[in-house]
């Protein structure tokens, strides 16, 4: 089975502080040591997770040509619908064997973010598929709220620090599909060994084989959660702001055994992303002699841009 640890987040919010201490302690061992935890007692329930897997399911099954009127040129793929083989793994030329959907944020009460990010792309033949994925964006949203004020604690800061960075980020829900596989791949899987951008990642749909995580010995090991889990991974915005006391774990998802090629796969991760104005300078309590600071300082939404950029989403 997956030798990534469990937690539950009901410890973090029971109202017990020795349970909530508990939580707090097992997620930063688990984030300093491999990067990644996979997590029960979230917001999402088992209706919303099922009408989800439903609603794309019949979005990536409509015609290409109806998929591809939702592909929005111009914005590097932040909202609306990217075609398959598009993404490519940073330093990577090879498209990754995917198809993806991107909701973004939901902006409430700033008329200047409203403005700066792209408008939610509706599909018209699917009645109850932004509904459910605007639902679905809001309770991972929440999810990762308090995922967050355990790391803030575990950082020796004030648990609401990242409050005021994440209302109204740039954060974005992605359904994936990787469609079948009808012929031998020439150098390219189904995701790429990479890294993410933001500053953490809930992933929904890594229940089977094909995730892996790149362990400190440089071993790849399966990343495999219960039904009811989330599996939950350090972003590289992250790893800056806590000058890598907190790691950004290398990930990728691979090619299924022959025998399974002739089905698909689909996961829906979320990247907690903040406001672009949030800094990323590395933490003072994470600098010491022996930690000393590893990175320049530098914006969300600068490093964002440089990240869109080398993944083949943005033009310099």
């Amino acid at each position: 089975m997956s030798l990534v640890p469990s937690v539950d987040l009901k410890d973090f919010i029971s109202g017990d502080p020795e349970r909530k201490q508990k939580f707090v302690e097992e997620i930063g061992a688990a984030f300093e040591n491999i990067g990644f935890v996979a997590l029960s007692g979230h917001f999402l329930s088992d209706k919303l997770v099922d009408d989800l897997y439903a609603e794309i399911k019949k979005f990536f099954d409509l015609p290409q040509a109806t998929k591809d009127k939702y592909e929005i040129e111009g914005i590097g793929g932040q909202r609306g619908y990217t075609s398959f083989g598009k993404e490519h793994a940073k330093g990577r030329k090879e498209g990754d064997l995917k198809e993806f959907w991107h909701f973004g944020q939901y902006v409430e009460d700033n008329p200047k973010l409203e403005k700066e990010y792209p408008d939610n792309v509706t599909v018209s033949e699917l009645p109850k598929f932004n509904k459910v994925g605007k639902e679905t964006y809001k309770m991972l949203e929440k999810t990762a709220k308090y995922v967050l004020r355990a790391l803030a604690i575990h950082l020796n800061l004030e648990e609401a620090y990242f409050d005021e960075y994440i209302k109204n980020g740039n954060s974005i829900l992605r359904p994936i599909h990787y469609p079948p596989i009808t012929s031998e791949p020439k150098n390219a899987v189904r995701a790429a060994a990479h890294g993410d951008i933001n500053l953490i990642t809930l992933l929904m749909g890594a229940h089977g084989k094909g995730l892996q995580v790149k362990n400190h010995k440089g071993e790849w090991v399966d990343a495999i959660a219960r039904p009811d889990q989330l599996m939950i991974n350090v972003g590289d915005m992250l790893s800056r702001l806590s000058n890598n006391k907190l790691l950004s774990t290398i990930h990728q998802v691979v090619n299924p055994p022959k025998e399974l090629w002739g089905t698909s796969r689909y996961s829906v991760p979320f990247f907690m992303h903040p406001i672009s104005e949030m800094p990323l300078n590395c933490l003072e309590n994470c600098i010491d002699e022996e930690h000393p600071k590893l990175y320049e300082d530098i914006s969300a939404g600068e490093f964002l841009n440089e990240r869109l950029i080398e993944l083949g989403l943005m033009k310099k």
